[in-house]
């Protein structure tokens, strides 16, 4: 009886493992360098949030969850992070939020320029639309194996995965933010003397914000998600606590930090929400009242 090694006719699994030999051992520089940045961004970002006390990063958020979206959200982020100190977990909290928040700024800072470059030529959304397909297309796991031959075992090579993962929505939204914007306003800045910088910068830019943190909020959530596969391959955080609840069949501490991490993502996924679809009629912020007051009184 024929197996199904015997009609395999391409050793694609050796060509790949091959390839990404050559890649680890000819282009080891270029990780390295890619590296440096990461870990060093990820230290900063990892350092600060743990010298935050408890009730100043409490305080914070809230502030932070008030401005960006509205005091409900605030509420139920100050709630949250109380919950997860409770649980016993919040150093892993800090480390998780770290890990996001990094990640977060790498994305977009690859994210949206490379998705404005989509936008503006149809030749580079041909050669990227593919890659990004698959990319959101291919499991998770199957990121650990090329990132740990690469970069290593650790926090930095999750915080790298989790890059890869979060980073795609980003890209479609800021192509569709910007293609989305209307032809008639478009035709009226070129009427009036707006070359490509100008088109790009004070037009189509400013409209496709929305759309842009749309795609904001779903790097977040897939950055939270990516963040516990990691754990696999030694990123610490939350998901290395669910990670160790499952090793020794501890139902309850996986369940912590399965909880934690819910929290954790709720409160992430309610601010850049907010931020992506703006309340009619928020509050305005105190210097504002107090300068609207002024200039009435005045």
């Amino acid at each position: 009886m024929l197996k199904s090694e015997d009609l395999a006719v391409l050793p694609v699994d050796q060509w790949i493992s091959g390839g990404v030999e050559w890649i680890g051992i000819h282009l080891r520089p270029v990780f390295q360098a890619i590296r440096w940045p990461v870990e060093h961004l990820l230290g900063f970002s990892d350092t600060v949030t743990h010298a935050i006390p408890f009730p100043v990063m409490v305080v914070l958020m809230f502030l932070i969850a008030y401005r960006a979206a509205t005091l409900g959200v605030a509420i139920f982020s100050a709630v949250a992070l109380v919950v997860i100190a409770a649980l016993g977990v919040w150093d892993e909290a800090m480390t998780t939020l770290s890990l996001i928040t990094t990640a977060i700024v790498i994305c977009m800072v690859i994210g949206i320029p490379v998705g404005v470059w989509c936008a503006r030529s149809e030749r580079v959304w041909g050669v990227m639309r593919p890659i990004l397909d698959i990319m959101q297309t291919t499991p998770t796991f199957v990121y650990l194996v090329p990132v740990v031959m690469l970069f290593g075992v650790g926090t930095v090579s999750g915080e790298v995965a989790v890059v890869i993962s979060a980073c795609p929505p980003l890209i479609r939204f800021t192509y569709l933010g910007i293609r989305m914007v209307e032809t008639e306003l478009v035709e009226a800045g070129l009427a009036f003397g707006a070359d490509r910088k100008q088109l790009l910068w004070e037009i189509q830019l400013p409209l496709a914000i929305p759309t842009i943190l749309g795609g904001l909020n779903q790097t977040v959530l897939t950055a939270m998600v990516m963040s516990v596969v990691v754990a696999m391959i030694g990123a610490e955080g939350l998901g290395l606590v669910v990670l160790q609840g499952l090793g020794r069949m501890d139902v309850g501490r996986a369940a912590v930090g399965g909880i934690a991490i819910v929290l954790l993502a709720m409160m992430l996924d309610r601010i850049t929400q907010n931020l992506a679809q703006p309340t009619p009629g928020k509050r305005k912020s105190l210097f504002k009242r107090l300068f609207t007051f002024r200039a009435v009184s005045a």
